[in-house]
């Protein structure tokens, strides 16, 4: 049964509830919230930013996503760029909306809210790809981007800090709709 409802979200507004449900579907320490908590805020100031999130009926945040317009001069389009041009697909980082983060609590897992949040986020922008980085894992998240149509670019590709590994994908947008089944929505 779908009981969340998906729409615009004022990420600047409601960071911490975002980054407790990143902490619970990625298994991030206080620590690590910290940090991301001010990357998230710097990410916030960027042109083009867009944000969904995904509410239960008490109005509590069970998922969000948010991205925005690739620019090359971006740490994480840095970090990338040689493990995409190694695969002859650095050209993925121009004219590109990135997918930041997508993340929905696990009790909301499999019942196409990841779907509705990443399609949401994507549809309307001007773009005519998306990017994003996965765990470089045989994970559901992974099974769950496939089926919108993202691709391998690159892996592993290796983030400072980061203990794993990580897979660069791709799509053309618009995503593709998959068949509603039971695989899991990423974390």
């Amino acid at each position: 049964m779908d009981d969340a409802t998906v729409g615009p979200v004022d990420l600047a507004a409601r960071v911490d509830e975002a980054l407790a449900v990143q902490a619970l579907a990625f298994g991030l320490t206080d620590d690590e919230i910290a940090v991301r908590e001010q990357i998230v805020r710097r990410h916030l100031q960027q042109p083009g930013v867009r944000s969904l999130g995904a509410t239960s009926p008490s109005g509590r945040l069970v998922g969000f996503v948010y991205g925005m317009p690739n620019d090359r001069g971006h740490w994480w389009s840095t970090i990338v760029e040689p493990y995409l041009r190694r695969e002859g697909g650095d050209r993925w980082l121009d004219d590109s909306f990135v997918v930041v983060e997508l993340h929905v609590l696990p009790a909301y897992q499999g019942r196409g809210v990841g779907g509705r949040l990443i399609t949401g986020l994507t549809d309307p922008v001007p773009q005519p790809r998306t990017i994003l980085s996965a765990l470089d894992l045989d994970s559901p998240a992974r099974r769950f981007y496939r089926g919108l149509g993202y691709a391998d670019l690159a892996h592993p590709v290796h983030f400072p800090s980061a203990p794993i590994p990580y897979t660069v994908m791709g799509a053309d947008l618009p995503l593709r709709r998959p068949a509603r089944t039971t695989a899991d929505d990423p974390a």
